[in-house]
């Protein structure tokens, strides 16, 4: 097997704590494309980056399990596997039931259902927090605007949002010393990201649930209520739902901040013409930020892939964050360009089973923030670095420190 070594260690979260490597990114692109990156504590995983490649392992899951190792870098026992698996961890056919319990709530005509109340979130928030003058746009607006909307779809009290999002934080954030929760020992290995904060998800989402066998609602906790999940499945569905339907929509509309902070021709044109470039910025926003780095599979059995010998039980992680820079599929791709089209972007997936579920969600929430946002007549101005959280799964910023100018 040849190893490569001296591009970058993508398993090292330092890599990724001031910046996205989009250099090392594309000098592998160019390289090599299907690599292999030895790991200090591991045995090592193929990175992906060209588009076509990451397409390629995304709708092959005969090829290419979600299931067999789930989705993280680690190295967890299969008891551990199964213990922690959550709907992105599974191959077809459970996949494919799990995720039917719930897609009636985020197809196109049920989202659009909700446009006026995501309106009326971003209102309320905006005009909450712009009179403040200096404040983190991260705590105010960009965790605020997906955790309501998605509280009343979840069927989670508002008075109690925060505390999912703080839950979350602990546990996504793992790798990140702010966040990391020290356990004294690897029982904690089997629960969802490796971390002892899931518990506390658990906790919370089990209230939840016990509330809606006795008083059930037209929300998605009813609806998993009735389908009947063991605990388990209960336990891992809601910490998907609570952090996926908050955290990547979050962390892009705090990078969508920063790229129209940063390319003030490309704020300018799309405030003038929003109701043209409204949903193509978005698309952009979405491509420039990839709130999700990368997503790992394993080889079911031996195969080849970008002229890479690929053999069975192999780590083969798939980088998103690089596939939407790749040249070959967007002229002058590192390029912020609100009026951008087409714009087939990766950051929802590129297509197969495990594309996201809440896009047309996060895609709403995005667009109507910048539009309210862009319509007040004021400016936000950075007044310090986004801090970024240290992740190499997550491309997230923690803290956005900026001041109102009008």
């Amino acid at each position: 097997m040849s190893v490569t070594s001296d591009f970058i260690d993508l398993s090292d979260h330092d890599n990724f704590v001031d910046a996205v490597p989009y250099v090392a990114l594309a000098r592998l692109r160019h390289e090599d494309p299907v690599h292999w990156n030895p790991e200090r504590t591991g045995r090592g995983f193929w990175a992906v980056t060209r588009y076509e490649d990451i397409r390629a392992v995304h709708r092959n899951p005969e090829a290419f399990s979600s299931e067999i190792g789930g989705t993280s870098l680690e190295d967890l026992e299969p008891e551990h596997v199964e213990a922690r698996k959550s709907m992105i961890d599974m191959d077809p056919p459970r996949h494919d039931e799990l995720r039917a319990l719930v897609n009636r709530r985020f197809t196109p005509k049920a989202v659009g259902v909700w446009e006026g109340q995501v309106r009326k979130v971003v209102r309320e928030v905006l005009d909450r927090a712009l009179p403040m003058g200096e404040f983190d746009f991260v705590r105010e607006i960009a965790s605020e605007i997906p955790m309501q909307v998605f509280a009343e779809i979840l069927g989670v009290p508002q008075e109690e949002r925060r505390e999912i999002i703080e839950i979350g934080d602990r546990l996504l954030g793992n790798a990140d010393p702010e966040f990391a929760v020290e356990a004294d020992d690897d029982s904690h290995r089997h629960l969802p990201f490796s971390s002892p904060a899931a518990l506390d998800m658990f906790a919370f989402g089990r209230r939840i649930a016990e509330e809606r066998r006795h008083s059930s609602r037209e929300d998605i906790m009813s609806d998993l209520v009735k389908a009947g999940l063991t605990q388990r499945e209960m336990d891992v569905y809601f910490v998907l739902l609570a952090t996926a339907g908050n955290e990547t929509t979050r962390h892009t509309i705090s990078h969508g901040l920063v790229a129209l902070t940063e390319h003030p021709e490309q704020r300018e044109l799309l405030r003038s013409r929003y109701a043209e470039l409204g949903r193509s910025a978005t698309e952009e926003i979405l491509r420039w930020a990839t709130p999700v780095h990368h997503f790992r599979r394993t080889a079911r059995y031996d195969t080849e892939l970008g002229g890479r010998e690929i053999m069975a039980g192999d780590k083969v992680t798939t980088w998103l964050v690089s596939g939407n820079r790749d040249e070959a599929m967007f002229q002058q791709p590192d390029r912020f360009d609100v009026s951008r089209q087409p714009n087939p972007h990766m950051t929802f997936g590129p297509g197969g089973i495990h594309h996201c579920l809440g896009a047309h969600l996060a895609k709403l929430e995005i667009r109507v923030t910048f539009e309210d946002l862009l319509s007040r007549g004021v400016e936000l101005e950075l007044v310090g670095p986004p801090e970024r959280l240290r992740s190499n799964f997550f491309n997230g910023i923690k803290r956005l420190p900026v001041r109102v100018i009008r």
